[in-house]
Order: structure tokens, then C-alpha cells, then sequence
């Protein structure tokens, strides 16, 4: 019996089984999770890419931590994949315009799906939904959430497959989604109509011409002129990245360390919505993919006051560095106004890792013993619904100029 073969075997004692599809950076924050620190109640039964040489990584990961390889299958071979190995679910982290495949085909399959979104857990998030949900704030009546990305993870969106639209749906999409989330989450309201405007006003080949540049390059590797600019990413220069993608190359053609500044980018960097919820509120939201730094501003009006909410996050390229310190907190506070009173700022659990610290208290979530929520942070499919059309409405609204009714895309229960 193969090491392989012998693994799927003990994978029965009792331990939730997963498989994974797409196994380029994102997986890896699950599969060193259920190697390490969950080992004792998740395993991993099986890997399926579009490419061989990232399986061959994953697995290479997989064995370092203790784990053991597993069985890998290339894409055709999805549902040999959930036939041979069994798992109880499926980990879907492919691009974007796949997710919807695999995630359809892993339910036909009796295999589970579930959708999370990790700024929920984050504890000024949390904070966010206790101070509403108590009426601090009396009823809310407008908000205004601004996001930053800077130029190194904003500018990461313009390297990779994300800079076409049909991959990602855009950043409103992509990465807007977990915003839209936490709004819906916070007011415990759906997405009634969106306004939006949005348009490519920094990256591209055509914005660095009108800012002077001459000098151009399609990737950095093997480039002169990428020597010169800020933006240029090194893939050698970082052994994960060099592992996934440019040892992997030969597989597919991917290249992950494309210009920011070079033709073929079909994505907006700059981003502006109205949105109506159903509950009656209005929330003014801005995008920028080109920020000196990195986090976000939240304002809430409400009948009894304002509430202010800053967070600054460390800046980041995916798979290119220690995935604990993706999104992690600089600094943060939030300061309640009340009518009438003095402002008072708000004490927050203290919080270490990635995004905000919400990722370790996901994945306890996901792979740690089942536990009661009072803040019900798991999200549901319907959630993900309601989260996505605020994107894709604005996509939509960008498109044809209007108002678009989220109904009118496809109508969601409120829970």
C-alpha cells in the first residue's frame, strides 16, 4: 500500500474529511491549518489543480507539517477525486469564475460547502455588531465605508489572474464581497438597490503614459526596465511564490509577476457606490487599489448618535511572505458619540494573526470542536448571495449607468 494509500486509510478514525480544489496560496492557509493545529479532528484526503507542479508543492507542504501526501488529481478528474477519497467537504480556492462549478458539483456529489468570511471574526468587527445589535447607536440611518488597499496588495490584484474580469468579476466582486458582508452582517439587513461608478484611473498601460512613463515591460522576469519600478515583483526572490508559480509555469503559462503598468487590465482601481438596504439605510462606499496604506474607515449616523471605526492593516502580496501576518492589525479604534454626551472610545479585545485576527477564530470555527456563537459569525450560502449581488448590481450599475434592484438580479431571503 502507497503512503498515499495508507493515509486515506487512517483518514477514518473519527476526523472530518476534506479535499481541496485550487491549491495555489489561498489553500495553504487550510491545509497548514488542518496539519497543525487540527490535525486531530481534520485531514486532508485529496488535492485537485489545473497544474501538477502546485499539487507537487502542497504536498510537499503537506508532508513537512507532519501530515502525510495525499492523492492529487487534475481538473478533469474532480469527481474521480470525491468518488475515490470520500471527503465529507470540499475546500473550493480556485479562481473565481470556477468557484460556482466546483461548488455544484461537490454538492450533486453528496460532499458539503461551506461559505465563510473571515473579517466577521475579527474582534473590532465583532465589537462593531455588539454595539449595534444593543441599540447603542439607536437606529442606523446612514453609513460611510471607505476601504484602502495599498500598493503592494492592492497592486498585487493587477499582477495576477484577477486583472481580467471574467476570472474575477472585478474587485467588487473579488474582494468587496467580504465588505458588502460585513455591512450586511453588522445592520442584519439585505441589499436593497445599488448606485455605483468605478473606473481604471491608476493601473494600465494607458494611466502610466499620461503620468510621463515611457518605459514598459509585460513581466518582471528577465526584464531590465522592472529593475526600475516599485512595483515590479520578484518571484525568486521568495521561495513560495517561485514554488507555485514560476517553477510551475511549464504546466499552464500562468505568470504571476505581470506589470501592473501593461495592457490586457479590464478591472477598475477606483470604486464609488450608493447603497439602500432594506431596513432603510444608505451607505456611501469607496474602493481605492492604490493607497499609501492599508485598512479601512466606517462611519455609522444613527438616532442616537455616531460611531467611528478606523482600522490600519499591514500591508501584504499574497503567498509572499508569512500568511500570519497577511491583513494584521497596526492599529485600530473605535470611538461612540452619543447625543448629547461625551465621545468615549470603545475597549477592544486584544487580537494577533491575519485580517484583523479574524482568521484563527475562523478556522476554529471550521476544524475546532463545534461551539455556540452568540455573535452568529458563521455565514450561510445566503449570505454569500446577498453579499456578492451588492457586486455584482454595482458591476451592472457601472455598466448601464442606472440603478440596479438587487431583486431584479435574483431575489434573496432575508435569512
Amino acid at each position: 500500500m502507497s503512503e498515499a494509500s495508507q493515509f486515506l486509510a487512517k483518514g477514518g478514525t473519527g476526523r472530518k474529511r476534506y479535499a481541496i480544489v485550487g491549491t495555489g496560496g489561498r489553500a495553504g492557509f487550510f491545509y497548514n491549518a488542518i496539519a497543525t493545529d487540527y490535525s486531530s479532528t481534520s485531514c486532508i484526503v485529496g488535492l485537485c489543480d489545473t497544474n501538477q507542479v502546485r499539487m507537487n508543492y502542497a504536498n510537499s507542504r503537506l508532508e513537512a507539517l507532519g501530515h502525510g501526501q495525499v492523492p492529487t488529481f487534475l481538473a478533469p478528474d474532480f469527481d474521480a477525486m470525491i468518488k475515490s477519497t470520500a471527503p465529507d467537504e470540499v475546500i473550493v480556492t480556485s479562481i473565481d469564475r470556477t468557484h460556482n462549478i466546483y461548488i455544484v458539483r461537490a454538492l450533486e456529489l453528496g460532499c458539503n460547502v461551506r461559505v465563510t468570511f473571515n473579517y466577521r471574526y475579527a474582534p473590532h468587527n465583532t465589537k462593531v455588531f455588539e454595539i449595534l445589535r444593543s441599540g447603542g447607536l439607536g437606529t442606523v440611518t446612514s453609513i460611510h465605508f471607505e476601504w484602502l488597499l495599498n500598493t503592494s496588495h492592492g497592486a498585487d490584484y493587477f499582477r495576477r489572474w484577477h486583472r481580467d474580469r471574467k476570472n474575477s468579476g472585478g474587485l467588487l466582486v473579488h474582494k468587496s464581497t467580504h465588505h458588502f458582508d460585513l455591512v450586511n452582517f453588522w445592520l442584519q439587513t439585505r441589499p436593497l438597490s445599488v448606485y455605483a461608478q468605478g473606473d481604471l484611473k491608476f493601473y494600465g498601460k494607458e494611466n502610466a503614459e499620461k503620468r510621463g512613463v515611457t518605459k514598459f515591460y509585460s513581466r518582471t522576469r528577465g526584464s531590465e526596465v522592472a529593475k526600475q519600478d516599485p512595483f515590479a515583483l520578484e518571484l525568486e526572490s521568495t521561495p513560495a511564490l517561485k514554488a507555485l508559480y514560476l517553477d510551475a509555469e511549464g504546466e499552464d503559462g500562468y505568470h504571476r509577476d505581470q506589470s501592473v503598468f501593461s495592457d490586457g487590465i479590464s478591472i477598475e482601481d477606483t470604486m464609488n457606490l450608493l447603497i439602500r438596504y432594506r431596513n432603510g439605510a444608505v451607505m456611501t462606499y469607496s474602493l481605492t487599489a492604490y493607497a499609501p496604506w492599508e485598512g479601512f474607515r466606517v462611519n455609522f449616523n444613527g438616532t442616537g448618535g455616531r460611531l467611528e471605526v478606523e482600522v490600519v492593516e499591514n500591508s501584504y502580496v499574497n503567498s509572499g511572505g508569512d500568511q500570519a501576518l497577511e491583513g494584521a492589525l497596526e492599529k485600530r479604534t473605535i470611538l461612540l458619540r452619543p447625543l448629547f454626551e461625551q465621545p468615549r472610545e470603545i475597549e477592544i479585545e486584544e487580537s494577533k494573526g491575519a485580517h484583523g485576527g479574524g482568521d484563527s477564530v475562523l478556522l476554529n470555527d471550521l476544524f475546532g470542536e463545534p461551539t455556540t456563537d452568540e455573535y452568529m459569525r458563521a455565514a450561510s450560502h445566503v449570505d454569500g448571495a446577498a453579499s456578492i449581488l451588492t457586486g455584482i448590481a454595482a458591476n451592472r450599475s457601472i455598466e448601464t449607468g442606472q440603478v440596479v434592484f438587487v431583486d431584479d438580479i435574483l431575489r434573496v431571503p432575508e435569512s
